[in-house]
């Protein structure tokens, strides 16, 4: 399709711009992984620019937690898939462009086939699991990366591997972090996050997005930027110019055992098994099921004594923490008898004494 000229007048008419320039972001194919905080300022501002095809792959549902920062959802979507929504919302934005969603969890099985009909990947992901397979599997194929995160008041954002004119690709995320232990780390529920935070960074991936495809300006590519945002300084650090790690192969995404709200509330009944909550105490004290109170930042020490006890479920709001807790407590112990309530409080049973 060609592109509409006017719409885009006010960017072709940018030093380095031209209607050429134009058709390579019409002719660029885009995929952003993760449409939360990050990805929905990210898709917003792809989409207006003119992305010709722009993938959105995310396999969760819109929760009201979610709309202080994911600004193309709003209260009337609550339960619906964010894939569906955002492709929704962003083909209005911009119909002479093509939408694809993509419904799905990333996992080693599915992210190579996934990411070989896109030539750059946005990682708006909020997990370390799925990071890691992003970067590795685009290491593999050679396909860059633009990597963006964000906690509390302060983002990260970075290119990944871009391979320069002597065929050298440049450092990826496991240059800069070659291991993190997911459970000493708090996710945004937990830590909190500023809302505008999101919408800064997710620009910046954009805009790397569109210095790429378009081969204008400095990439971010050996480079980490970092943007705090109650000072509004911001730091850019040299990681290297080229990688020094060898990706040789994906890890294996761990399949975590999950069980559903009818299935606990029996099991509940029976007193057959343990059940963890693993949010904060906030948000314990103004809603749980019952059981014992393990934040997932804490849970490692107690690793040991939840392993060897019965069968025991973990739960918290989404499934998403809970899912981290399983990884946690297999990673050093594999044959505990652990789960997690599918779906989180939304879809579990109701709060008991």
């Amino acid at each position: 399709m060609k592109p509409d000229y006017v719409r885009y007048s006010c960017q072709i008419a940018l030093p380095g711009f031209n209607e050429q320039t134009q058709n390579l972001l019409q002719n660029s194919r885009v995929l952003v992984a993760g449409a939360g905080g990050l990805g929905c300022p990210a898709a917003q501002y792809l989409a207006a620019a003119g992305v010709g095809t722009l993938g959105i792959a995310d396999f969760d549902t819109i929760s009201d937690s979610n709309l202080h920062r994911q600004i193309l959802y709003t209260p009337a979507d609550h339960g619906q898939k964010k894939v569906f929504v955002a492709c929704e919302r962003l083909q209005k934005q911009n119909p002479g462009i093509k939408l694809v969603p993509h419904d799905v969890r990333i996992t080693s099985q599915n992210v190579m086939e996934l990411i070989s009909a896109y030539d750059i990947i946005v990682d708006g992901t909020d997990n370390f699991e799925t990071r890691y397979l992003l970067n590795d599997a685009a290491v593999l194929t050679g396909k860059p990366v633009v990597y963006g995160a964000i906690y509390q008041f302060e983002g990260h954002a970075g290119v990944w591997n871009i391979v320069d004119e002597d065929g050298k690709k440049s450092p990826n995320y496991r240059d800069l972090f070659p291991k993190v232990d997911a459970s000493q780390i708090p996710n945004c529920t937990e830590g909190g996050v500023i809302p505008t935070l999101a919408g800064i960074i997710g620009c910046i991936q954009a805009n790397e997005v569109i210095k790429y495809i378009t081969q204008i300006g400095e990439l971010l590519a050996g480079k980490i930027l970092v943007f705090d945002a109650q000072t509004l300084q911001s730091r850019v650090i040299k990681i290297g110019d080229a990688t020094q790690t060898h990706i040789t192969k994906l890890v294996e995404t761990v399949n975590t055992p999950t069980i559903s709200a009818d299935d606990l509330k029996k099991e509940l009944a029976e007193n057959s098994i343990q059940l963890i909550d693993v949010r904060t105490e906030e948000e314990r004290e103004e809603f749980n099921i019952g059981g014992k109170h393990i934040p997932i930042v804490a849970l490692l020490a107690h690793a040991e004594s939840i392993a060897k006890n019965i069968k025991t479920v973990f739960y918290c709001a989404t499934g998403k923490r809970s899912a981290e807790a399983v990884k946690i407590i297999r990673s050093r112990f594999h044959n505990a008898n652990v789960f997690s309530l599918e779906g989180g409080l939304r879809e579990g049973p109701e709060a008991r004494d």
